[in-house]
Parts: structure tokens; C-alpha cells; sequence
């Protein structure tokens, strides 16, 4: 009997067999520590796919929906003793799913429009233009009295991530940023989609750190989207588009591609998986690395902050990119900083790419125990690397009454070298 998948990016064959469906992931995964449902288990949500894969279950709505519920947070193969390449497997399946359309047309709209946006910053800055112009004039307090996105599920979840005073635009930054002091190489810096409309601080202080830690930064104009939230939404080939163009861009004049956003970092570590026998691809996934694993050994004259921080581990750095340790050695570098470690540091927040705005109530309930976590810990601040844990966790406190100030390691690095490093 033929399977249900047809043979444009299957599903790996080996790897749906290599779960030996010993329930080691179960506790580690969120929405199966929420439900406690089994198909909405990883060893579910493989038994699924190996079902369809060997024609033994269609992509019903049924389907579809177990594995929509997935966050991709990939916590199931940090635990995994068998190696299942789960990321790799459930991005795959979303791919069957996408080309034959099998989800609800409310939802398919919903994504495109997403993907239409959040991708392409140019279109995203005329959106953030909009949502400042849609809070200063009163028009958000008059939505917010009168309930009207009460009804609307998901443009609420979309209303309540826009941050109190979205940034105005930002100065571009140059091309060339030069290293100051002895030069330790050459790096190719990744602005991203949403970090550099919401978070631009992020990037020039991702740009002045390495900077002063002996990095030449080249910046190059245009470098488009990574392709992370196509390739976790299933438009596997749209994807590959934008992976190839970013290729081009960054060629191979650089010793390392550095990314300070976590989900842009695993993506582009999997080019050589996703683009086939791209020799350029396998060679560019093997220069990706986030910002914190090159500043971790960087000798920065750091001055004191007297703060107590606690830091979140974003999935697709923890899981994906297995990044645990750099961060918190930067954190707990910085003179009089108080490093409190957040219990369920990895578990997802729900954000997960754009899940907190596909699946609104499983994301709000991630996050209510998420912010259980962080008021236990006493911190005033809240790091975490990725912007869309920014946005889902700044939120969450904003809505909590939590006075926890949410911002990226390299925000609070910043913060702590001296005015003197700054100007000379």
C-alpha cells in the first residue's frame, strides 16, 4: 500500500525507524507535560508520521492537528538516546501537509499572512510604523475598552505581543565595522527579520562587542531572511530560495557567520542538510555560531552591574544549536551580576517561531509557567537570546504586573562596558 507522503522531501525513512519508543523524550516535552496525551507525545507524533510514511494513516484533520500542536522546540532530541533527527522529521511532514493544502482555509490564511510579513523586513517596518501609529492614538485603548478583538483569538495574541513603544526606525549600520585592538578574525553578522525592526539595539551592540573583542563585522546590505519560519511552517522550497540568496551574500570571506537570534542560528546550521550537496551550504553551516559562543572567551573590560539576573534558555539555541553554557558564562562574567538559575530554563516559553500566533492558548499556557519560574527566582532581569522569547516573555510580564526587565546577554554586556570603551 503507498504511504501518504509523495517523494518531494519525505519524511526520513531511517530516522522515523530509529525511535525505539522507549518514552525517555515524554517528560521533556511541553505540550505532553500540558496534555498528557500521547499522540501529542514526540513518541506519538513519530508513530504518526512512521504510520503515514508506511500508508496506514492519511493526513486526516486529526493528523494534522498533533502535529500542528508541535512547538519544534526540539527538547525531545536533547533527550533522545537514539539519535531521532525529530526538527528534521516534523519539518519534513509540515512540507507534505503544506503542498496538499489539508489545513482549514482560515489557517492557511492566517500563515501566509505571516509569512508575508514577519520575513521581509521592509514590509515589517511599514507594519511596526503602523502598530506605533495604532498605540499613540488612542485607537489601542479604544480596541482594548471596547473588547472588540474578544472574538479574534489570534489578532489578539498578535495586538498583545507589540511592545508599549515600538522602536522608530533605526540608522543603518555600516557595512564594515573594523576590530579594535588585535584583530581575531573576520565575522559576517546576520541581522535578521524581526531583531532588527523590534530589537535594533541588539544588533548594534551584537556589532561593538565584537568589535572590541577583535572581530572585524561586515554587514552586508540586503542579506534578506534566513528562511527559519518557512522551513518550521513546512515551505521547505521557499526556504531553500532564501537560503541560497543569503549564501550569495555572505560568500566565503569570513571566518564565521554570527547570528544573535536562536532560531536564525539553527536554521542556517541545517543549510547543508537542506540544500543537498551544496558545497557552499555545508561550508557556511559549519561557520554559524551565535554571538555569545565568540564573546564567551572575549576579554571585555566589563564594569559592575549590581543586578540579579536569571537567564532563559531559547530552544533553538539550547536544543538546536546545543548553546547551554556561553551564555551563562557571559551573564555571570559581568562584575556584581547575581546568576540565578531558572528552574525549566529550556522548556519552551510559546513563542516558537510564530506558534504563539498560530496556537494562541497552548502558547499562553507555556507561558503562564514559564513566568511561574521567573518571579520564583527574585531577578530583576530576564536574558535570553532569541526575539521571539523577547516579545512572548516581555509580554507575559507586561500582563503579569512582573517588574522583570526582559533583554539579550549582549544588552545587559553592553550596559557594563565603561563609557571610555564605548567612545575610545
Amino acid at each position: 500500500m503507498p504511504g501518504a507522503f509523495d517523494l518531494m522531501d519525505p519524511p526520513d525513512t531511517d530516522g522515523l525507524r530509529a525511535c525505539v519508543h522507549c518514552g525517555i523524550c515524554l517528560p521533556q516535552c511541553p505540550t505532553y507535560r500540558l496534555l498528557g496525551e500521547e499522540m501529542d507525545s514526540p513518541r506519538g507524533r513519530v508513530y504518526l508520521m512512521r504510520a503515514a510514511a508506511e500508508g496506514r494513516l492519511a493526513l486526516t484533520p486529526t493528523f494534522i492537528h498533533h502535529l500542528d500542536l508541535c512547538l519544534g522546540c526540539r527538547a525531545c532530541e536533547t533527550a533522545c538516546p537514539s539519535g531521532v533527527p525529530f526538527g528534521r522529521l516534523l519539518e519534513a511532514t509540515r512540507g507534505q501537509i503544506e503542498r496538499r493544502g489539508a489545513r482549514p482555509l482560515s489557517e492557511r490564511l492566517t500563515s501566509a499572512l505571516l509569512l508575508s510579513l514577519l520575513p521581509h523586513p521592509r514590509r515589517l517596518a511599514l507594519a511596526v510604523g503602523a502598530a506605533r501609529l495604532y498605540q499613540r492614538s488612542g485607537l489601542q485603548r479604544l480596541v482594548s475598552a471596547g473588547r472588540l478583538l474578544a472574538p479574534f483569538a489570534r489578532l489578539r495574541a498578535m495586538e498583545a505581543l507589540l511592545p508599549p513603544s515600538p522602536p522608530g526606525a533605526a540608522a543603518p549600520l555600516p557595512e564594515i565595522v573594523p576590530a579594535r585592538g588585535r584583530k581575531r578574525g573576520t565575522v559576517g553578522l546576520l541581522l535578521g527579520c524581526v531583531q532588527r525592526l523590534l530589537f535594533p539595539r541588539v544588533n548594534a551592540e551584537t556589532a561593538r562587542l565584537l568589535t572590541r573583542a577583535g572581530y572585524d563585522v561586515l554587514i552586508p546590505r540586503d542579506q534578506g531572511c534566513c528562511g527559519a519560519l518557512h522551513l518550521h511552517a513546512g515551505q521547505i522550497d521557499e526556504a531553500r530560495t532564501l537560503a541560497v540568496r543569503l549564501l550569495t551574500h555572505f560568500g566565503r570571506a569570513v571566518d564565521w557567520v554570527v547570528t544573535n537570534a536562536a532560531g536564525c542560528g539553527s536554521a542556517m546550521r541545517e543549510y547543508g542538510h537542506w540544500l543537498g550537496d551544496n558545497r557552499d551550504a555545508e561550508v557556511f553551516s559549519s561557520k554559524v555560531r551565535d554571538v555569545s559562543e565568540l564573546l564567551a572567551d572575549a576579554d571585555l573590560p566589563l564594569q559592575r552591574l549590581d543586578l540579579t539576573v536569571t537567564y532563559h534558555d531559547p530552544c533553538h539555541l539550547a536544543h538546536g544549536q546545543k548553546v547551554r553554557r556561553e551564555p551563562r558564562r557571559l551573564l555571570a562574567a559581568i562584575p556584581g551580576v547575581k546568576l540565578v538559575e531558572l528552574a525549566d530554563s529550556d522548556v519552551c516559553c510559546g513563542s516558537a517561531g510564530v506558534y504563539n500566533l498560530l496556537e494562541p492558548e497552548m502558547a499562553d499556557r507555556l507561558l503562564a509557567l514559564k513566568l511561574e519560574r521567573i518571579a520564583a527566582t527574585g531577578a530583576g532581569v530576564l536574558a535570553t537570546g532569541n526575539p521571539g522569547c523577547l516579545l512572548q516573555i516581555a509580554r507575559g510580564c507586561r500582563e503579569r504586573g512582573l517588574a522583570v526587565e526582559v533583554l539579550h546577554p549582549v544588552e545587559l554586556l553592553g550596559r557594563a562596558l565603561p563609557e571610555r570603551a564605548r567612545d575610545g
